[in-house]
């Protein structure tokens, strides 16, 4: 199938790489008249691989700059409410699409960082993290033969998503810059033609935009967000924004959310939660913002999915979201400080780096070290040298456009980055003696 999410030779490396079993469907998953019990869906794309490789980081002691959770504590004062909520009792159901004054918070803070009036009591679901919102949202607007737009490299979540709500994903590619600090790069024309979709219709419903970009580092430009909005107006498409990484910018990067263009609030969903801006990855509270006839749609998706994200977390959610400017300021200078002390280990490492101006995370080329892909030099340096990143080919739908890219993790503790340092300092020592060559 040409829009596999992941190709079946992408699944027999990752197989390979793990040195476990391959099960086929034949052997367990049919039954006694040879009936398949498994979804046709299953079976085009795989398990995460970023997942996958924190387990492959603990299971060989590796340095975890794979998976983007931070290894430092989360702010003191919404830890605090979290443990105050749930001393006080809140730990039953919060109402279905989120708890009353996590809604009221959401929408003041949207008004204050973007200018967007929305109604918290029409057009906001609260879910489990902005995973589930992303998931929600698009069963709640796809299709059976509907497409959804996404860039590539994307993050690994979109195109299964797509996949499970019935609608087939199309890719448009992000170029990476010629020079270490240039910027990542889509072409007009083949956007265009994504929109513009086969035959006399269209069959495109919505286009992901994930800006601060995951994991690319890319911030999408007005001009940038203009060509994609006066493209979503020209063939009527729904634009499904995931802004999890605004407040993380770099270098006079500006976030700009398209909700806020001119022409776009009625045909946006914006996707946010906290993991990222207040260092909770495990709480899981997302949300989506959306107009009223399509919140409407989420509320009931989300309602059947979840019920509900965690009600004292939610309680700790208002704190976080009163949280001064100054703590915005911070978190993005102490991820600046943070990629500037990882960058330069990887570049005495022999990596050629993509100098991301958002999120916190480094996509590198590793064609200099000679390996024959991604998977292979993964697994040499979790095996032999100790840190563990992400193979770039999980990122995109042919593994062949990733095979020489993996992407490093930076929202870690200094001596966390200093051990990596330290490790892949021994990278370049074993290349240059000629070990883990072909």
């Amino acid at each position: 199938m040409a829009e596999r999410v992941r190709t079946r030779k992408h699944a027999a490396a990752k197989r390979s790489a793990r040195k476990g079993p391959r099960v086929k469907s034949g052997d367990r998953n049919q039954g006694v008249e040879g009936k398949n019990f498994l979804s046709d869906k299953v079976g085009q794309f795989t398990e995460s691989v970023i997942r996958d490789m924190t387990r492959q980081a603990m299971l060989y002691g590796a340095v975890n700059l794979a998976q983007g959770f931070p290894d430092f504590p989360a702010p003191r004062e919404i830890k605090l409410a979290a443990q105050q909520a749930v001393a006080a009792d809140i730990n039953q159901y919060a109402i279905t699409w989120g708890a009353k004054k996590l809604r009221d918070a959401i929408a003041r803070q949207m008004g204050v960082w973007q200018g967007i009036s929305v109604d918290p009591e029409k057009e906001i679901t609260v879910c489990c993290g902005s995973t589930e919102a992303m998931i929600s949202t698009l069963l709640a607007v796809c299709n059976a033969g509907d497409e959804v737009i996404i860039f590539e490299p994307f993050y690994e979540n979109y195109g299964p998503d797509s996949v499970l709500s019935g609608a087939r994903p199309r890719f448009v590619k992000l170029r990476p810059p010629s020079a270490p600090d240039g910027e990542w790069t889509f072409d007009e024309k083949e956007l265009r033609r994504a929109f513009a979709g086969q035959g006399s219709k269209s069959q495109v419903k919505a286009i992901i935009v994930n800006t601060p970009n995951n994991p690319t580092g890319k911030v999408f430009t007005r001009q940038e967000l203009e060509l994609i909005r006066d493209l979503c107006v020209e063939f009527n498409v729904l634009a499904i924004t995931d802004e999890i990484y605004e407040h993380i910018l770099y270098d006079g990067a500006q976030h700009i959310s398209m909700a806020s263009l001119e022409g776009m609030r009625e045909r946006t969903v914006t996707i946010n939660g906290m993991s990222k801006t207040y260092s909770v990855t495990g709480w899981r509270v997302g949300w989506a913002v959306a107009p009223e006839k399509i919140t409407n749609a989420i509320r009931k998706v989300h309602d059947f999915l979840t019920v509900g994200a965690p009600a004292p977390l939610q309680d700790a959610g208002v704190v976080a979201l009163s949280l001064p400017q100054e703590y915005y300021a911070k978190l993005a200078e102490g991820y600046r400080v943070r990629r500037d002390h990882l960058i330069p280990a990887l570049t005495a490492a022999g990596f050629k780096c993509f100098v991301p101006r958002g999120a916190y995370y480094v996509m590198t080329d590793i064609s200099d070290f000679g390996f024959g892909d991604d998977v292979e030099f993964t697994r040499y340096l979790v095996r032999e040298i100790g840190v563990a990143p992400v193979p770039g080919s999980s990122f995109y739908r042919d593994p062949r456009d990733g095979a020489q890219q993996v992407r490093f993790a930076f929202c870690k503790k200094p001596e966390t980055l200093d051990a990596a340092a330290g490790k892949l300092k021994k990278l370049a020592e074993s290349l240059h003696l000629g070990r883990g060559r072909n």
